[in-house]
């Protein structure tokens, strides 16, 4: 049996569990939860990088997902939905740990001691984001799905399964029941007006960049400012 043929039936499956569950068959959610647990764990496994962290952002994402699920209009697949109060949590959870974070240590700009002016920051040599781009990275990726959240249905999944679940245009053609150069086209459209929204924000965003790039945070003349890199 053929990929399209496989997507199409899970696709149709994903919308007959999502009917029995309106009617009343809470067994139809215990298997949406098998279906999707370990992808939503994986998910957020991906951004948090903490299996505990993980597994409570799968476990919510669940729970959220049993209180909406008679609300869901099928705009998008029951995948794509899922993935995104997946990805939503998690980038909520991100933040979270990271300003706590922010809280609990001491500043690398402070002085570290003795007889000269050195800071904490100038004698320690790390690979790791600087909270600075932290902050931006979050800020960012907020504003990214605040701007998604605009877009019409058909452009906010089409980005989703290609940015957000990394999917092939082979598999998205197979997935939407249209041609490569249709989703290349509709992903090419989709990702100008997204940019677009982003601009809004941040203005010097260039034009061939990428609407999911990070800013990265700039120090000039002592101050901190964000550029689009």
């Amino acid at each position: 049996m053929s990929r399209a043929a496989i997507s199409a039936q899970e696709a149709a499956y994903d919308s007959a569990l999502v009917r029995r569950f309106k009617a009343g068959d809470e067994s139809a959610f215990v298997e949406i939860v098998t279906r999707y647990r370990a992808k939503m764990f994986s998910i957020a496994l991906s951004h948090l990088r903490n299996s505990s962290d993980a597994e409570e952002v799968a476990q919510d994402t669940l729970i959220r997902a049993h209180r909406g699920l008679l609300r869901f209009r099928g705009d998008s697949s029951l995948s794509t939905w899922l993935h995104r109060i997946a990805f939503n949590l998690s980038r909520n959870r991100h933040k979270h740990n990271f300003c706590r974070r922010c809280h609990l240590t001491l500043s690398l700009d402070a002085p570290s001691g003795g007889e000269n002016d050195a800071t904490f920051s100038d004698s320690i040599t790390s690979d790791a984001p600087s909270p600075a781009r932290e902050a931006a990275a979050c800020e960012f990726s907020e504003l990214v799905s605040m701007s998604l959240g605009k877009l019409g249905a058909r452009q906010r999944e089409i980005l989703l399964l290609r940015n957000g679940m990394s999917e092939s245009y082979a598999d998205i053609a197979r997935k939407l029941g249209i041609s490569i150069g249709t989703v290349k086209s509709r992903i090419g459209r989709a990702r100008e007006n997204l940019r677009a929204l982003l601009a809004e924000k941040y203005p010097d965003l260039e034009p061939g960049s990428s609407a999911f790039m990070i800013p990265e945070p700039v120090r000039t003349g002592g101050r901190l400012t964000i550029a689009c890199a």
